[in-house]
């Protein structure tokens, strides 16, 4: 499973977990601890993502399965057309086996800060090994 972690400031980074059963469960807007994906001293919170096919999850459907739902422009339908409401696929607000993807917003930064910008040293010692 994917995890794109984002901070407040808009940049985001992907972290891969293989084993993510400790976070099934969790909703949209839950908080839960780092350790649970092997990010010491982190707490984040769920904002949304996507089920192995694509669809996006949806705060208002419960559950971690698929659902087609009559929905007008909001999350998951971009129609144009001013009324128009579409039945579209949705996955449910709870992660779980089908889960491919989650976006989480980091709420307490652990010790080690990985948006943190690389010191000037170890930028140098980097473009050297390029050379």
């Amino acid at each position: 499973m994917k995890f794109v972690i984002s901070n407040k400031k808009g940049k985001a980074k992907q972290h891969e977990v293989e084993d993510a059963s400790a976070v099934y469960g969790v909703k949209i807007g839950d908080k839960f601890l780092g350790e649970k994906i092997g990010l010491e001293g982190y707490e984040f919170e769920v904002r949304g993502g996507t089920d192995d096919a694509g669809f996006p999850m949806r705060r208002d459907v419960q559950g971690d399965i698929r659902r087609k739902i009559l929905i007008t422009k909001s999350l998951g339908n971009r129609d144009k057309i001013k009324g128009r409401r579409k039945r579209k696929s949705v996955s449910g607000n709870t992660i779980g086996e089908a889960t491919a993807q989650v976006n989480v917003l980091v709420l307490k930064v652990g010790a080690d800060d990985m948006f943190a910008e690389p010191v000037a040293e170890e930028a140098a010692a980097e473009e050297k090994k390029e050379e």
